[in-house]
């Protein structure tokens, strides 16, 4: 049985939750946010509570979407409360980057700087080397970091590149010389 699949969603004050047939939809004062289950799992919503279910008709199947339906509305109740942020670090002599308007304009040592379009929903901020990432859907935060990231992976020897601030790169010895 799914652990995560029989704990209840508590939604907090100022979001309103409502179930109109198999789609929960996800309201606070700026954002609505939509998740269909295709009537894969059961929903009851009670005072605030949200608490998925077994469908008995869907047999073996009902039990991987029971927990996957449920951490989905749980990103979403976290996303539209407070939010999700990742933290890229840009590490390498002359890498750079610079927030113009809608785009992202990264220096890494290239011939030719890197023009990244920053979708809606996403709000870029530059802190010397640190790139911060907030939104509230926690699958786009995810994507956007690592198509930045794909930009310049950092490498094993001096770790210049693009890496996740909690990321920690295994560093390789160098060439050594014969004597």
């Amino acid at each position: 049985m799914s652990r995560i699949g029989k704990q209840a969603i508590v939604i907090p004050k100022g979001l309103d939750v409502s179930l109109e047939g198999t789609k929960l939809i996800f309201k606070n004062t700026k954002i609505q946010k939509e998740l269909e289950t295709h009537n894969r799992v059961e929903i009851s919503l009670n005072d605030g509570v949200l608490l998925f279910g077994l469908k008995e008709s869907q047999g073996l199947k009902a039990k991987a979407f029971w927990g996957t339906y449920r951490a989905l509305a749980n990103n979403i109740v976290i996303g539209l409360t407070n939010g999700f942020t990742k933290q890229l670090e840009i590490n390498g002599v002359g890498y750079k980057a610079s927030v113009k308007g809608n785009v992202l304009e990264l220096s890494l040592g290239y011939s030719h700087p890197i023009n990244y379009d920053i979708p809606n929903g996403i709000e870029i901020t530059l802190d010397k080397n640190i790139l911060t990432l907030k939104g509230v859907d926690k699958q786009q935060i995810g994507q956007v970091a690592s198509e930045i990231r794909s930009f310049r992976s950092p490498e094993p020897y001096k770790g210049k590149g693009i890496k996740y601030v909690d990321e920690v790169i295994i560093r390789k010895a160098g060439k050594t010389a014969k004597k």
